[in-house]
């Protein structure tokens, strides 16, 4: 445990939530409160006049919308923070699903207006899955929303986790006129286009004082007394456990575009969240504070700098200490590896490091030796466990629409889906090459990023196919039967494994009850 010191003041966790919510924005004020940035870009529908510092993709300036998960690194208070900027588009959700398995706890961004959406609840039962720790922070109290209670009670049903307010707004719209922080007793005055800063907090310790009265008026005074006693009752005191084991949510309101809010949240964020905490492996439990070095690699990043053809992949260190230029196992592939230039990140500035602890999340450059869910260590054989990957939803044959660019397209074609954001299978002895997609976005994201880094062109053609599902069996000959009689349906992964493509739900059903002998599988851990 020689570590202790150093792994305790990391924490790190994903910022996730529907599309527009403002999760990008308020991961820019998080990276401004730590001094890691000196101004906000503002993302405004297609008019992006500064990007958000987190959206390196070319695509994603002109869409203003993150489509790759984004990691930042950055100190406030003494504490090292590591924080995923996840995609919040569904399209792209498998990307953040495995960024969960990367992070100890989880900022949940709920836009005041609209309130819990699809991609929010999908997110959220992928943490309680893992009973990952979650703070909720509504945002946009500026604008004329949901009743804060009406809301909390939404939240709770269509999230299936218990709330309990650590700040309460007064009004909201026009007339917000702040919050009053319920975990430190000071309430924090609303100027609209202001920076809100420590001046305008005020230590009020018993909303009975009378300076409350002053400060917001008699009206509202009255109704954030009336309101504090009701959730009072109804919520009790806060119990810290009972967050660490994903049980509460504690739930902070403001405005990440007027920097309204921020501050309290990252304060109470780092005393509460959760320390780097243990992952389970194939063999054991990995406890975060062991002396030895492990850590998997949960996402890659071909082309991060379009001037330099790198390939990053994103390692989550998960015990003990990573130094540059020591020599660590590769399991997957049995042999020693040692890294020169391992980087921490802030979006697309690269910092060379010398050493990272457990919880930290490190840039390795990789020429082709990695894949998603690939485990280190300092020579011990086990895989982490519990990163996933999903079956496609929408499947479309790859043509080539220049001959000339054949190798340039089979590169393009194996780097950015060895990233996770698409599945590649193959067919007829590899002559025919089918992506599996969650969403249409990613094709789009696909051909643009073919003909722009790797300049080959392709075309789209859909297929009529419903579910991929990854097929073993006891006795190989079953298998080997199956494929040969259903060679239309039967494709191969980029990992050699079979590959069962339905139709309907209707052929899957058939297809499972007359096949006893073969296991059918809807999502694959990577590394069976």
């Amino acid at each position: 445990m020689k570590f202790d010191n150093e792994i305790r003041k990391r924490r790190t966790f994903a910022i996730i939530s529907h599309p527009d919510a403002g999760k990008t924005t308020l991961t820019e004020k998080f990276l401004l409160f730590g001094g890691a940035i000196q101004t906000a870009g503002a993302v405004k529908s297609n008019k992006i006049k500064k990007h958000a510092t987190s959206d390196f993709m070319e695509i994603e300036r002109q869409r203003g919308i993150s489509v790759a998960t984004s990691v930042m690194s950055f100190e406030y208070n003494g504490v090292l923070i590591n924080l995923l900027d996840t995609p919040g588009h569904k399209d792209f959700a498998e990307d953040t699903y495995r960024t969960l398995t990367a992070v100890d706890s989880v900022v949940l961004v709920v836009d005041v207006v609209k309130g819990v959406e699809e991609q929010t609840r999908k997110l959220m039962e992928v943490c309680r899955m893992r009973d990952t720790p979650v703070i909720v922070f509504i945002n946009k109290m500026d604008r004329d929303g949901k009743y804060p209670f009406d809301l909390m009670d939404e939240i709770e049903k269509e999230l299936n986790i218990h709330l309990h307010p650590l700040s309460w707004p007064i009004n909201m719209g026009k007339d917000f006129k702040g919050v009053y922080n319920l975990y430190n007793k000071s309430l924090l005055l609303f100027h609209p286009n202001q920076k809100a800063t420590d001046e305008e907090s005020v230590k009020i310790d018993n909303l009975s004082d009378l300076a409350l009265d002053r400060l917001v008026g008699d009206k509202d005074a009255a109704q954030l007394r009336e309101d504090a006693e009701l959730f009072e009752g109804v919520y009790g005191d806060f119990n810290n456990e009972a967050y660490l084991k994903g049980e509460t949510a504690p739930v902070f309101f403001g405005s990440a575009i007027n920097n309204f809010g921020v501050k309290e949240l990252l304060d109470t964020f780092i005393k509460i969240s959760p320390v780097p905490q243990s992952r389970e492996a194939t063999t054991r439990s990995v406890d975060a504070m062991e002396d030895k070095f492990s850590g998997f690699i949960f996402k890659i990043h071909a082309n991060l700098d379009p001037k330099h053809r790198d390939r990053i992949a994103f390692l989550r260190v998960c015990s003990g200490k990573f130094e540059r230029n020591k020599y660590y196992h590769h399991v997957r592939l049995d042999k020693d590896v040692r890294f020169s230039n391992p980087y921490s990140f802030l979006a697309r500035d690269k910092d060379v490091i010398e050493e990272a602890y457990s919880g930290d999340v490190v840039g390795l450059f990789d020429t082709g030796n990695f894949k998603i869910g690939d485990t280190l260590t300092e020579g011990e054989n086990f895989y982490f466990t519990g990163v996933p990957s999903f079956s496609p939803e929408i499947f479309k044959e790859v043509v080539n629409k220049d001959p000339m660019k054949t190798k340039q397209l089979e590169k393009g074609l194996n780097q950015l889906t060895d990233e996770g954001v698409a599945q590649l299978f193959t067919q007829h002895n590899g002559n025919r090459k089918i992506i599996g997609c969650v969403g249409d976005l990613q094709f789009e994201v696909i051909q643009y990023r073919l003909l722009h880094e790797y300049s080959a062109s392709v075309q789209f053609n859909s297929l009529p196919f419903y579910k991929a599902c990854w097929l073993t069996a006891a006795n190989p000959a079953k298998l080997d039967e199956f494929t040969r009689f259903k060679t239309a349906n039967t494709v191969i992964d980029k990992d050699g494994h079979v590959v069962y493509l339905a139709q309907s739900e209707w052929f899957l059903n058939t297809e499972i009850a007359n096949n006893p002998d073969i296991e059918f599988h809807f999502s694959s851990e990577i590394h069976k």
